[in-house]
């Protein structure tokens, strides 16, 4: 389970960007960074940063550094590879705009490094004044790693930092179908500390994967032993409906959403 990232590689890329589940994770990241003030001139951390999508929207909202963390060798490759997102530049632009970019562009790369570590296992990069966790928690296989986890992650973030992370909502499967989102469960299999859920993204061709069944409290119960003083949570928010995800979709998605925002300060 810790590697298969390794093996998923282009497909979770895929995901990321066509599946409504990753839409309003992303929405929710940014209406909590806003909320926070934004990210200008304070030192980032982004773990489970996959393919880097999160790690440039950090770069890109002005944070001083940003770190991206995987434990997956070919997902920071891909990360490595990726362009900043900032937009393909037009025919038009002409040769002065074209260098304009080039060098927006890498001042951006430069204020973005990547690293591969296990997120139980951080060596000390910090400090840092916030952390990103997307799905990174309920790939942790026992409790003893789940709180080695909350622990590198306090040990760097500077006192008052803070951790966002978006979390799956346990307890779904077999009542809810997250088919129309983009993720499928498809079995349960009680075993260890927590259930293992059996998962596929669904991509063309869709692509299996796994990951534990933690409680939301067992991430509170972590974060407290780690030294966080506050832990809060808050409901996945959707983007705005459009043609192709109207207002009945979401407010479906709503009912029975993927994920959680978890927050806490250090």
């Amino acid at each position: 389970m810790r590697f298969q990232y390794d093996t998923i590689g282009e497909r979770f890329v895929e995901s990321k960007s066509t599946a409504a589940f990753s839409a309003a994770d992303t929405h929710t990241l940014l209406g909590a960074l806003d909320a926070l003030g934004g990210v200008r001139g304070l030192d980032t951390l982004d773990l489970a940063c996959g393919h880097g999508h999160n790690t440039r929207l950090l770069a890109r909202g002005g944070a001083r550094r940003t770190v991206g963390v995987d434990i997956s060798e070919k997902m920071i490759r891909l990360a490595r590879a990726h362009g900043t997102e900032a937009g393909p530049l037009t025919a038009q632009a002409g040769a002065g705009a074209a260098a304009e970019a080039a060098d927006a562009d890498a001042r951006l790369r430069a204020r973005i490094s990547y690293v591969v570590a296990d997120a139980a296992e951080l060596p000390r990069m910090g400090p840092f004044d916030l952390a990103t966790a997307v799905y990174l928690f309920e790939y942790a296989p026992d409790r003893a790693a789940l709180h080695a986890m909350f622990r590198s992650i306090r040990a760097n973030l500077r006192d008052g930092g803070r951790l966002l992370a978006i979390v799956p909502n346990p307890g779904a499967f077999p009542h809810v179908d997250w088919s129309p989102y983009g993720v499928r469960i498809v079995d349960r299999v009680p075993e260890g500390d927590v259930p293992l859920l059996k998962a596929q993204f669904l991509t063309e061709p869709s692509v299996d994967f796994e990951f534990r069944e933690w409680a939301h409290a067992d991430f509170a119960e972590a974060a407290v032993e780690a030294g966080f003083s506050t832990v809060g949570w808050q409901p996945s928010r959707t983007p705005p409906a459009d043609e192709t995800r109207d207002e009945a979709y979401w407010t479906a998605y709503k009912a029975c959403p993927v994920s959680s925002l978890m927050t806490c300060t250090a």
